[in-house]
């Protein structure tokens, strides 16, 4: 008989690493398709990358006649779960991002090399099972070593035989002898440990407690969310709950509730630095099958902690944005802590917001997803509102504590009595002083960091600013240089004018260094720190600042809007915000709403304890309707005026919003490539486009940007539209930013 011919070799569809690129169809020689998650190298041009399988069984492309091979499949079985496969090829399509970027993503940073895993290994000496009697050995140190290891089952570390002087001369020879062996055993990196915090833990949260009333207000919302976990459909449900209302509080009996059910439990908190209370308190009430993911990890230890939830080890996750990919299976409730905040869009490609691709999630898993705030997001409020999410409400603080008395500071005329110089207003500076005298707690937040944010000329006016970027060098007084926030050049302070050679430079403007110093110098006995991104830089310098706080030994906590969310102290009974008003004059039509959830969350840190809590704003602005609605703690107040607000002028969530940035060697050439592509846009008539532009920061690292919008209700029609702009100018396609639903458009 003729023999059969041999099958076709398959065909797969790849993702690979490469922005804006879609799915790519390899063939695999010679044997079975790698199933769908797998990692492969590829070739693309005249390099290999790391991709992932999308499609195991993809047909050939029609318009092909030769497929390049798979260079070398590098998983037999799915690396990446099927459903955090599909997830990312989603954030791919809707962000306008290709499906590579958020599937290496969801991978740990040596597995997106094609790295095979680095366990640490520690070596173990244990008694051998058919040791000889110890009176054979005629050393004592060898006889002691072995008595100890057979006193102590499961061996010990050969590191802390050293460490008591056992050499390995003596390890060797009882190992010849046949009187012990050595085995190498995996040692998982432990983020929660010593080593990230210095303080012999990495949080210091107690456990939920279990036995505590809740007030009936969480009594109720509990219940509905537990029907909601039970029915095991998707679900999502808005937590507005005042602070100190106890949302962590519900949501961690939640999830013991789903945890019991047979299901896990993802976290996400928008900051690195709310990660030591909330997976600190997981953990004390969890154990140890609690994991963690975040950027602030060492590789290792991601690459640790991926493992364990990859191997079904870990039954909750706490993390970031990004741990909305982890590799967590059976989900049953995704929950969204401070969901308003903008820290959980990522302004890289890919450009997701980590609360919607977590509702998504929850649609796929079958999932509750919860998303919890006290200053809830206009579009999450707007999807409760019209039915879309169900609301659930805590309007009342934990043991009927109430809400900080807030008083509004007018600037100008604290200005004009106290002289352009003052920061700190005499209210606040009492306020302080008070609290010192009953050794109680302040908060002090300032927006902006550095010493100064402005040196200037006092002769023409000239300011100094960075060679790169569009914007003024801030001045760090402690590095006794300028550096730019947005490139991170630094130089040092120059000697005179570089416009008009004049000696006289001034420093203008307030950020938290000098806050801070003007409150040392003011209150030279009080314990003060400092919180933001050039304190904390140090693995576990957060965690270490807030366990000080917590234990009592910082008097006055002096930051960003890191220290504003998501923090329990109950000895803080006075908050100060310093330039309440600092981001009201930027070109975007969302700093209202910013500036009342940063209000509103910093005012809410003061008077969580058993005192009475206080709150000082100082604004050169009392009138606007976000500071005022922030001062009353007035969320239905601020959300009818901002909504009306964006209905008149047709913003988000009124409409759809697509921000595209288009970037050249001259703003020229910026914008003559921008105007190429609104009128490609505008032929497919999918919205309204605005622009172009300059760009607010014109330049950003040697790049000239410019700047248009596209507006409308048809979100899939726009999003096409642009990439079919784009397709028709692949030239452009590197140098072009597409933001979908942006959360600023600076």
């Amino acid at each position: 008989m003729p023999s059969s011919p041999n099958p076709p070799d398959p065909t797969i569809a790849v993702a690979v690493p490469v922005p804006g690129l879609g799915l790519l169809s390899y063939r695999v020689p010679g044997r079975p398709a790698p199933p769908k998650g797998a990692r492969v190298r590829v070739p693309l041009g005249s390099r290999t990358v790391v991709g992932c399988v999308v499609e195991p069984d993809a047909a050939a492309p029609a318009d092909v006649t030769t497929l390049r091979d798979v260079v070398a499949v590098l998983d037999d079985e799915p690396f990446l779960p099927p459903s955090v496969v599909d997830l990312a090829v989603w954030v791919g399509e809707y962000y306008a991002s290709g499906p590579g970027d958020p599937l290496a993503m969801a991978m740990p940073p040596a597995a997106r090399r094609g790295e095979h895993a680095a366990f640490r290994t520690v070596r173990v000496v244990e008694l051998a099972d058919d040791a000889p009697d110890v009176s054979s050995l005629r050393g004592p140190r060898q006889r002691a070593v072995v008595e100890r290891l057979r006193a102590q089952s499961g061996g010990v570390a050969a590191a802390a035989l050293a460490q008591e002087g056992v050499g390995a001369d003596v390890i060797a020879r009882l190992v010849r002898l046949g009187f012990v062996r050595i085995r190498e055993d995996v040692v998982e990196r432990d983020p929660f440990g010593v080593a990230t915090t210095g303080q012999g833990g990495w949080s210091a949260a107690p456990a939920s407690d279990a036995g505590r009333t809740l007030t009936a207000e969480q009594h109720a919302a509990l219940d509905a969310l537990q029907i909601a976990a039970d029915a095991r459909a998707f679900r999502t449900t808005l937590l507005h709950g005042v602070t100190g209302s106890g949302k962590t509080e519900v949501f961690l009996r939640l999830a013991q509730h789903v945890l019991a059910a047979g299901r896990r439990v993802l976290v996400l908190v928008p900051e690195i630095a709310l990660t030591p209370s909330v997976a600190g308190l997981m953990r004390a009430t969890f154990g140890e099958r609690v994991a963690i993911q975040h950027s602030g990890l060492s590789d290792g230890e991601r690459h640790d902690q991926w493992h364990r939830i990859r191997r079904g080890d870990v039954d909750v996750v706490v993390g970031t944005r990004s741990a909305v990919f982890a590799p967590i299976e059976q989900i049953g409730l995704i929950v969204v802590d401070e969901e308003h905040d903008a820290a959980y869009k990522q302004e890289e490609a890919p450009r997701y917001h980590g609360r919607d691709v977590a509702v998504m999630r929850g649609r796929m898993e079958h999932a509750l997803v919860v998303l919890a705030s006290a200053t809830p997001s206009l579009e999450s409020a707007v999807n409760a509102e019209t039915g879309r999410y169900d609301l659930l409400r805590l309007t009342r603080r934990v043991l009927n504590r109430p809400l900080a008395e807030v008083h509004v500071v007018d600037m100008r005329r604290e200005l004009a009595a106290r002289g352009p110089e003052a920061t700190l207003s005499a209210a606040l500076l009492e306020g302080i002083a008070a609290r010192l005298e009953r050794h109680e707690q302040s908060l002090v937040l300032l927006n902006r960091r550095g010493y100064a944010p402005v040196i200037f000329c006092r002769e023409c006016g000239a300011t100094v600013e960075c060679p790169h970027c569009s914007v003024t060098l801030t001045y760090h007084r402690a590095a006794r240089r300028m550096r730019c926030h947005y490139c991170n050049f630094s130089s040092a302070v120059p000697g005179k004018c570089a416009s008009c050679g004049g000696a006289y430079l001034e420093r203008s403007g307030i950020g938290t260094e000098r806050l801070e110093a003007d409150l040392r110098a003011e209150f030279p006995q009080a314990r003060i720190a400092r919180v933001d991104r050039d304190t904390v830089r140090r693995r576990g310098a957060v965690a270490r600042v807030l366990a000080d706080v917590a234990r009592g030994e910082i008097d006055i906590l002096v930051g960003t809007q890191m220290i504003a969310k998501g923090h329990d102290f109950p000895a803080v009974t006075l908050a100060g915000v310093v330039a309440a008003d600092v981001g009201l004059g930027r070109a975007d039509f969302r700093v209202g709403e910013r500036t009342f959830q940063l209000l509103t969350q910093v005012v809410g840190r003061a008077g969580r304890g058993a005192i009475a809590g206080e709150a000082i704003v100082q604004t050169l602005y009392p009138d606007h309707y976000s500071i005022q609605a922030a001062a009353a703690q007035d969320y239905a107040a601020f959300f009818a005026r901002e909504m009306e607000f964006r209905r008149a002028m047709h913003y988000p969530p009124d409409v759809a919003l697509i921000n595209v940035v288009v970037k050249g060697r001259s703003l020229a050439t910026a914008l003559e490539d921008a105007r190429d592509l609104v009128g490609r846009i505008r032929g497919r008539a999918a919205g309204q486009v605005l622009g172009p532009a300059p760009a607010p920061r014109e330049k950003i690292k040697d790049e000239f940007r410019a700047q248009f919008f596209v507006k409308g209700t048809r979100r899939r029609a726009m999003r096409e539209a642009v990439l079919a702009a784009l397709a028709a100018r692949p030239d452009l396609r590197r140098r072009t930013i597409v933001d979908i639903d942006p959360v600023s458009v600076t």
